[in-house]
């Protein structure tokens, strides 16, 4: 029987290949123990079991949830510094006056109220809930109150009205504390009992709509009676904290007091004492106090009283009698911190961080300094080796023979004269071959200047000076309707290549070099810069966190004694302003060229100018100064932008102190009101003087008779000379032509230019100019608050819980 042979449509499968999909058992086994490069380098990996993959995630999760539980703890509890709360009502018929009543209640625990110059708040003792508050209170209105105090707040309980929910001036506030950063908040409803009963439901939706969109994923609760009260104050209780970067890095402190000692050579210059509670991380002495709006100060020493506000109101010392810790009373703590003031820390003058926030140039560094004897020696040989001089002498002359024949611009007599005239035939004169050939260029330049000189005169005599004026008074109606960005016309009554003479022209802005440190102004002698910005600020980060510092732990009440500060700073606080104060880390008091990344408020349509001086609240801080603005790239070089355009972020730069990012930045506007616009909002970038700015300038010409691909250009110059100065610079067209200048022609700036391809009559030639800007050194720290710090609906409301 005939065996089957497949026939040519059969299936052919691909061969295994076994060697390309090897296990790890063969892969070992193969190796013989040779291990791979990456095993050897890197420490090695342990492998664990699911059980064990399992048992860790569980480990980690209990972790963190011990972490959220000890936090919320230890805030407002006895060991920890108060819960502080920032009331912000957002409407103005909401009474601020009813909802502080409701928070004194006199069954949740004892409210003490607390007068602060003109700034009135309280501080809620409830041992029932082993919680701790301190309330105080800002308006909308003034804005650098409410960014102020909510960059040292825990809380902001925000007060809706039913039936808005908030105003235009809340509106304007909540966008300025979104762009700041939110602390944690929390909102209530103020008013929903007062309207009819029908329609109290239909409001509560209206208003859920309405914060749906500022607050997507969050409920208000109610602040209308007692007991709503209370659940709002367990509410706060319970409620997880939101951290900001910039200020859990620092220590920080909200004055509850503060004390003025005039020093005794000057009576506006003394020792600021600073009451409070430490927050944040441990506050060493050493370091240097930030007065937000004030300036960067130092410490001399840190004082530890007793804690006016204890959690167990038996050991409050200025009650009278125990039966009235349920009674709201006014305390006046001064007096009772003296009795049991202790020393703490002192200043440490070998330890202690230096105020000094600029250097101080030397105006002989980089000159020559003072020649060695060496130096002299070799400088004695090279004027006896130069001092030889090579004379015009017959061939065959010795070099004795040579000493006594008088060169041409030596002095002599008759006989002198009528010797190089009569010999003048049998001398040589030894020149190089140079010489002559210089001479000759110079000859041949001559002839051509001459011809070309004709040639111009014949072309100006075509020219109408007055038909030249008409057209150019249209193209520049023309182009300005146009609106093209970074051009400048030309100016007639100074040259260009003086108006222009600190640009240059580049082949290409993206790739080609410029040096960071060319021509930088005196400025940048006085500011500090960073080897390497990042690896600076990574250490100084992990040296926060890994690192135990000495000084006053966070939750303690203590005095700061601040030396060399104003008198103005305590009358800025009695007036009702609050004192807030930030540790700086180290090297943030010097100043340097901060970079912020911001993009422009869509609810401000004012032009906005580079180098108009602006209101900056860059993290913890708070200053004038007057930035520059440019393109956010990432090339080495970066466009001037002459307005803070809409829609695109910019960078804008300033001379400041060093700031660490991360840090939220506003740029405010100050109106002739004295009030203020948000402009732009944004973050801080980095700290980097390297980064050059470089501000753009188009020159700009018509054709006027265009060739296959050359064309004579008019009014981009107006005068010869400048033609020839600004020959080297490449030239561009609107419509994507390049080329160059060829030469000038006649006297009225024409210029014959060829192109990589024929013109069109409707284009514009371009020329590109560049330079490096610096921005304007206006920095000041002072920025005073434009408006009273409350109204006199506060001051009332605390004279009707008193009279109670």
């Amino acid at each position: 029987m005939a065996a089957h042979r497949s026939g040519p449509f059969k299936q052919q499968n691909k061969a295994h290949k076994g060697g390309r999909h090897r296990g790890r058992g063969s892969a070992q086994r193969d190796g013989k123990g040779r291990l791979a490069l990456k095993t050897l380098s890197k420490k090695a990996r342990k492998e664990l079991s699911r059980v064990d993959r399992r048992h860790r995630a569980i480990q980690l999760r209990k972790q963190k949830k011990e972490a959220v539980l000890a936090e919320k703890r230890h805030l407002g509890s006895k060991d920890g510094p108060p819960h502080q709360v920032l009331v912000v009502p957002l409407h103005n018929r909401i009474s601020l006056s009813e909802a502080f009543q409701l928070l004194q209640d006199r069954d949740t625990g004892t409210v003490h109220l607390n007068e602060w110059g003109s700034t009135h708040s309280f501080t809620l003792l409830c041992p029932h809930l082993k919680h701790r508050w301190v309330f105080t209170s800002a308006r909308p209105g003034d804005l650098h109150t409410v960014l102020d105090m909510a960059k040292v707040a825990d809380t902001i309980l925000f007060l809706l009205d039913p039936l808005e929910g908030w105003d235009s001036t809340g509106d304007y506030c909540l966008s300025c504390l979104f762009a700041q950063g939110l602390p944690t908040y929390t909102l209530a409803v103020q008013g929903v009992s007062g309207l009819p009963s029908k329609k109290q439901i239909d409001a509560r939706k209206k208003l859920s709509k309405a914060v749906e969109k500022r607050f997507p994923d969050d409920k208000f609760l109610l602040l209308d009676t007692q007991q709503e009260a209370r659940m709002l104050l367990r509410h706060l209780a319970n409620q997880k904290q939101r951290h900001l970067a910039f200020r859990d890095r620092r220590a920080y402190l909200f004055a509850h007091a503060a004390d003025f000692v005039p020093s005794e050579e000057n009576n506006l210059v003394g020792t600021l004492k600073i009451s409070g509670y430490v927050r944040g991380q441990t506050l060493n002495v050493n370091s240097l106090l930030h007065i937000v709006g004030h300036g960067d100060f130092q410490m001399k020493q840190i004082d530890a009283p007793m804690d006016p506000f204890p959690l167990n109101s038996s050991v409050i010392k200025f009650q009278k009698e125990p039966g009235m810790a349920n009674e709201i009373c006014a305390t006046d703590t001064a007096a009772d911190m003296e009795e049991d003031l202790k020393v703490l820390m002192k200043a440490d003058p070998d330890r202690q961080e230096s105020l000094q926030t600029e250097v101080i140039p030397d105006p002989m560094e980089g000159e020559q300094t003072w020649p060695t004897e060496e130096e002299l020696s070799e400088e004695n040989d090279f004027l006896k080796e130069s001092s030889k001089v090579v004379k015009k002498v017959p061939k065959g002359t010795s070099s004795y023979q040579a000493e006594w024949i008088l060169d041409e611009g030596g002095e002599s007599d008759g006989e002198g004269d009528e010797y190089d005239d009569i010999g003048h035939e049998d001398f040589m004169e030894e020149e190089s071959q140079s010489e002559s050939s210089e001479e000759e260029e110079e000859e041949e330049c001559e002839t051509v200047t001459i011809g070309e000189s004709v040639h111009d005169d014949l072309y100006d005599e075509k020219v109408d000076e007055e038909a030249e004026e008409k057209m150019l008074e249209k193209y520049k109606q023309e182009r300005q309707e146009a609106m093209f960005p970074d051009e400048v016309d030309t100016p007639r009554d100074v040259a260009a290549r003086i108006r222009f003479q600190k640009y240059r022209g580049l082949k290409s802005f993206r790739t080609s070099p410029w040096d960071p440190k060319e021509n930088l102004p005196l400025d940048y002698a006085r500011i500090f810069q960073f080897q390497n910005f990042t690896t600076t600020r990574k250490s100084i980060f992990k040296e926060v966190e890994e690192k135990e510092i000495e000084g006053a732990e966070v939750g303690w009440y203590v005095i700061l004694h601040v030396s060399e500060v104003p008198v103005s700073v305590v009358e800025y606080f009695r007036r009702g302003a609050p004192l807030i104060a930030f540790s700086l880390l180290p090297h943030e008091q010097k100043m340097s060229v901060l970079n912020m990344v911001v993009k422009r408020n869509p609810g401000n349509t004012e032009p906005v100018k580079a180098k108009e001086e602006l209101i900056f609240h860059c993290g913890f801080r708070r200053f004038r100064a007057s930035p520059l603005f440019s393109q956010h790239t990432a090339a080495d070089k970066h466009k001037f932008q002459r307005f803070l355009t809409a829609d695109v972020a910019l960078v804008v730069t300033v001379y400041a102190p060093i700031t660490f990012p991360p840090a939220s930045v506003l740029l405010f506007k100050q109106k002739s009101n004295g009030m203020y616009n948000l402009i732009a909002t944004g973050h801080l970038l980095s700290v980097d003087p390297d980064r050059m700015v470089i501000k753009r300038v188009v020159l700009s010409g018509h054709p006027f008779k265009i060739f296959t691909k050359m064309a004579v250009v008019r009014y981009m110059f107006f005068n010869r000379e400048d033609v020839l100065w600004f020959k080297p610079v490449e030239l561009r067209t609107k419509w994507g032509r390049r080329g160059h200048i060829k030469e000038p022609v006649g006297t009225h700036g024409h210029m014959k230019c060829s192109f990589d391809g024929k013109l069109k009559s409707q284009d514009t030639v371009l020329m590109n100019l560049y330079k490096r800007v610096f921005p304007k050194w206006t920095y000041d720290p002072y920025v005073p608050d434009p408006v009273p710090w409350m109204k006199s609906e506060i001051s009332s409301t605390v004279l009707e819980v008193d009279m109670e």
